[in-house]
């Protein structure tokens, strides 16, 4: 009997034991900087990070959905800095006491565009009463997941806004995040998407076809901040370099507005 009213709490520790082995402790002597950023930051992420590390810093960065970072962050993930594409998963954080308040700032915004292949001839007009639907034909529209992921949600609103969502919701090709949903298009397996601009601008195989209204949606704001539980030095060190004129061009260069 001993043996079975035992059993659950063997398999709760069992559970708390593949949870914190998910995250191993890094080695006191690895000084890196643990980024955890939206997926739509890579490009001038690297740059930006690149030119801090020539100052004697180090740095790995893993890019994803920024609920999917922030999830991995509640879990115990060993982030130092998160970088989110919207306000609501810094908030989510927040709200938990995951993130240190002082340090949260915003970063950087950006726009929505949708964009097609490179070769399309599509030609879309971003006005209330759009019908996308017909555009699309038996095509998908390529977007990064509208339940949870930044650049999805922001999309869904702008949809909703021109009051075209309910006739392309059955046509949507959800993506895990904004980068996976260019792929799709920078491929030719949809003929349309949302992304940012600054997605678009990495990708040499797609274009952009319209641009839409800013008050269709939330703007896209990128907030930083330290994450609670980090105890590395550098990475204020990082986030006060993303905020400065060295930082600023490379995000600048990608289409980003700074604002610090």
């Amino acid at each position: 009997m001993l043996g079975r009213r035992m059993m659950p709490v063997r398999l709760a520790l069992l559970g708390l034991t593949l949870l914190v082995s998910a995250f191993p402790a890094r080695a006191a002597e690895d000084a890196r900087v643990l980024v955890f950023a939206a997926a739509s930051l890579k490009n001038a992420l690297d740059a930006a990070v690149d030119d801090w590390s020539a100052t004697g810093g180090r740095a790995s960065i893993s890019y994803a959905g920024s609920s999917t970072l922030a999830k991995q962050i509640e879990r115990g993930a060993p982030a130092d800095l998160f970088i989110s594409a919207n306000q609501s998963w810094m908030d989510y954080l927040q709200e938990r006491g995951l993130i240190v308040p002082e340090t949260r700032s915003d970063l950087l915004r950006n726009r929505l565009v949708m964009i097609a292949p490179k070769d399309s001839d599509v030609a879309v007009t971003l006005a209330r009463g759009v019908d996308i639907a017909a555009v699309l034909g038996s095509g998908k529209l390529a977007m990064a997941n509208t339940d949870s992921v930044p650049a999805g949600i922001y999309g869904k609103a702008a949809l909703t806004w021109l009051g075209a969502w309910d006739k392309v919701a059955r046509s949507i090709a959800q993506a895990q995040d904004v980068r996976a949903a260019l792929v799709l298009v920078s491929r030719g397996e949809a003929p349309l998407g949302i992304v940012y601009a600054t997605d678009a601008a990495a990708d040499p195989n797609v274009k952009v076809v319209a641009t839409f209204p800013e008050e269709s949606h939330e703007p896209v704001v990128y907030p930083a901040a330290l994450v609670r539980d980090s105890d590395n030095p550098a990475a204020s060190s990082l986030l006060d370099f993303l905020k400065s004129p060295e930082a600023a061009r490379h995000f600048e260069e990608q289409g980003f507005a700074f604002l610090p």
